[in-house]
């Protein structure tokens, strides 16, 4: 496989439902056909809590709308509020109403001193409360899903890359995304997608990077993701030509 391909057979299906069919058509993770040529991509960030009145992910989200991420991607952001039960039903929301290639939810990390790339998601061991004061009961994102869910993008392979660009803000690789909102909000996204979603933590403002600076890195980030789906897409493509 391709960098960032899975050779799962629930990544083949992914991938493969997403594959352009004909010219100016392809098919949603849904399966369902969709007559346009763009691909699209949905970009989250959180909204205030705690000590972050001002939320590097939601500033670092409006920054890369003004970047954009080219003219063959259709780009959509939203704010998502630090409370467990919005994101239960906004997250699906977005993959329902949108039929994105790919959900990339973003956010702050006052431990952070990288643009942080998250692995997996996880399902248990949710105990903070959020921003209603309130946490599951079952402490738990869906019940009797698996504890971790891995996305099918290559985060090695994408901090890599970045990092090779000289873009000037250091990215690195995370496998622990917090057990708070954005581990929460992470898997249940992974979950509805088979995978197919990222997470990126981002410094407080200032430290030491701007808003603008983290527009910047989110675009060469989302733009790497974009490029390995691209890859897996034609491997798999191939092996069904050859098959």
């Amino acid at each position: 496989m391709a960098d960032g391909a899975d050779s799962s057979p629930r990544s083949c299906y992914v991938y493969w439902s997403i594959k352009r069919t004909k010219k100016g058509s392809r098919f949603s993770a849904t399966g369902r056909e969709m007559d346009n040529s763009k691909r699209t991509v949905v970009v989250t960030g959180f909204g205030p809590f705690g000590e972050h009145a001002v939320n590097a992910s939601w500033v670092a989200v409006q920054e890369l709308k003004k970047l954009g991420l080219g003219g063959e991607v259709d780009l959509h952001v939203s704010e998502v509020p630090v409370e467990y039960q919005t994101v239960q039903s906004l997250v699906p929301s977005l993959w329902k109403k949108y039929h994105p290639l790919l959900v990339v939810h973003v956010g702050v990390s006052g431990m952070a001193t990288t643009v942080t790339l998250e692995k997996c998601g996880r399902n248990h061991g949710y105990k903070g409360l959020d921003n209603s004061s309130f946490c599951p009961d079952s402490q738990c994102c869906i019940v009797g899903g698996p504890d971790c869910i891995n996305s099918v993008i290559d985060m090695e392979s994408v901090c890599k890359r970045v990092t090779a660009s000289g873009l000037g803000v250091a990215v690195s690789v995370s496998k622990d995304a917090g057990r708070y909102l954005c581990d929460f909000t992470y898997y249940t996204s992974l979950y509805l997608s088979h995978g197919r979603s990222a997470f990126v933590h981002v410094p407080p403002l200032g430290k030491p990077y701007s808003g603008e600076d983290l527009g910047r890195a989110l675009q060469a980030i989302i733009q790497e993701m974009l490029e390995l789906l691209d890859q897996a897409e034609e491997k798999i493509h191939c092996q069904q030509h050859f098959h």
